[in-house]
């Protein structure tokens, strides 16, 4: 596929700025707290880089990792010691399909913010200011070994808005969840959701058809958008006196974040002939698709894919529920995964299945060899760790363990492909987050809190 060329505007503000990367009027505001200096000893470690480690240790202070390998390097005099004899250490989990904080528990239509289902394009909402950060999922998915999760709209729409990445940590704001300088995706669907949705209110699209059009009918405004604030910021100050700048487009402002190489697209599509369609689409308009969701279908065009950097985020085995899901089989994430340069994952798409990312994983694992493919352990840990990083476009930052990255780091009481494993202990940026045996690193959300409290009464 021909790569997005880079381009500048900066008609918003007096400086030059590529559009999509204005400083965010939502910046995150977390930040890591201290931490005591950490070594885990006598371990088998999953690095998420395709290696294992037995009977390994791994240091971390400062947020970061230090060293991982041969116990006895140099360590802090005060560092934590823990023995994790038994036990297998993994990065911590990615889920790069969630819709917790959105369509948060308990279900109720006074939550139900995922759809902005009023326009078949609403790429100028953001997920983020849909996100309840005290929905009781989170602490779920944290006990399941989750340590970060791209939140996305639904797919109601053509194009449905911005998702953002989230530090599964507790905070009274989804500021304080965000994951710092990790990009914005751009959730797109194509297939029957867009196509049912707009159909039955008798508006276009309603057809797959309409969907294609749809989509090309928006990149061009986009085009032309870009090409508009280029033309002005070329203009010499003088000659910028004599014109109005061009308008304002939170809608046209996302999509050409994605022509400029910003904003990551994640496509809900199902079907492998839909699949290629938007990959000449993204051919036609110069830019790439970073990962398609769902598709159950991936596996007939694993090569094509592979050869275009394009990411698969699938399921395990969710089948059948709807015509274009007709054709999924359960070798599909394994299948996807065996082409040099490919990217599978696994995704929950769940507030249930996001609390055992694990098992899905196990059960793709197990698929995948009963068809005589080799998976060891170490290789499909990479499906919901560095993958799912990779995804996310944070990859440099978090996903597998080595030096200088941050300490997202889970402790497993057995085999994490085991139906049985649990995690243990959670750690995020070295801190501590979540404790199996110590109820004060359990965290209870504030809408949790309150029924707990009115429950001991």
């Amino acid at each position: 596929m021909i790569q997005p060329q880079r381009t500048w505007a900066c008609c918003l503000v007096s400086l030059c700025l590529p559009l999509a990367t204005l400083a965010s009027p939502y910046p995150s505001t977390y930040a890591a707290p201290t931490h005591t200096p950490t070594v885990i000893n006598n371990a088998t470690i999953l690095t998420g880089t395709g290696a294992r480690l037995d009977n390994a240790s791994i240091y971390f202070e400062n947020g970061e990792i230090v060293w991982l390998g041969v116990s006895g390097s140099d360590i802090a005099p005060d560092a934590r010691v823990i023995d994790a004899a038994g036990s297998w250490v993994t990065p911590g989990l990615i889920d790069v399909h969630s819709h917790l904080g959105v369509y948060p528990s308990p279900s109720v239509d006074a939550h139900s913010d995922g759809n902005e289902a009023t326009a078949p394009v609403t790429a100028e909402v953001w997920a983020e200011h849909s996100v309840w950060p005290q929905d009781p999922g989170f602490g779920r998915a944290l006990a399941g070994g989750v340590t970060a999760l791209q939140i996305l709209p639904g797919s109601a729409n053509l194009f449905g808005g911005r998702g953002v990445t989230l530090k599964n940590v507790a905070s009274i704001t989804y500021q304080g969840m965000k994951f710092p300088d990790a990009p914005h995706g751009l959730k797109m669907a194509c297939g029957e959701n867009p196509k049912r949705v707009y159909g039955r209110q008798g508006s276009a699209p309603s057809t797959r058809m309409g969907n294609i059009a749809g989509y090309r009918s928006a990149w061009i405004e986009a085009v032309e958008y870009r090409k508009e604030n280029a033309r002005y910021n070329a203009l010499s100050d003088e000659e910028k006196k004599e014109e109005e700048p061009p308008k304002r487009d939170l809608e046209l402002e996302t999509l050409v974040g994605v022509l400029d190489g910003d904003i990551i697209i994640h496509m809900h599509c199902y079907r492998a002939d839909e699949m290629m369609t938007i990959l000449d689409l993204a051919e036609e308009f110069n830019y790439r698709v970073g990962t398609f969701h769902h598709g159950v279908e991936a596996y007939k065009i694993a090569d094509e894919l592979a050869e275009n950097g394009v990411c698969g985020a699938l399921w395990a085995d969710w089948w059948g529920f709807k015509m274009e899901a007709y054709d999924g089989i359960q070798e599909n994430i394994a299948l996807v995964d065996r082409p040099e340069g490919s990217c599978s994952i696994v995704h929950s798409d769940s507030d249930e299945g996001i609390q055992r990312l694990n098992q899905e994983a196990a059960k793709a694992m197990s698929r995948g060899v009963k068809a005589g493919l080799n998976i060891p352990e170490e290789r499909a840990i990479k499906w919901i760790t560095s993958n799912a990083a990779k995804s996310l476009g944070i990859q440099g930052k978090t996903g597998s363990l080595q030096p200088g990255l941050m300490a997202d780091i889970v402790i497993w009481d057995s085999n994490p492909f085991s139906v049985y494993a649990k995690a243990e202990q959670v750690f995020i940026d070295g801190v501590e987050r979540y404790n199996r045996a110590d109820p004060k690193l359990q965290p209870v959300s504030d809408f949790e809190l309150g029924q707990l409290l009115g429950a001991e009464k």
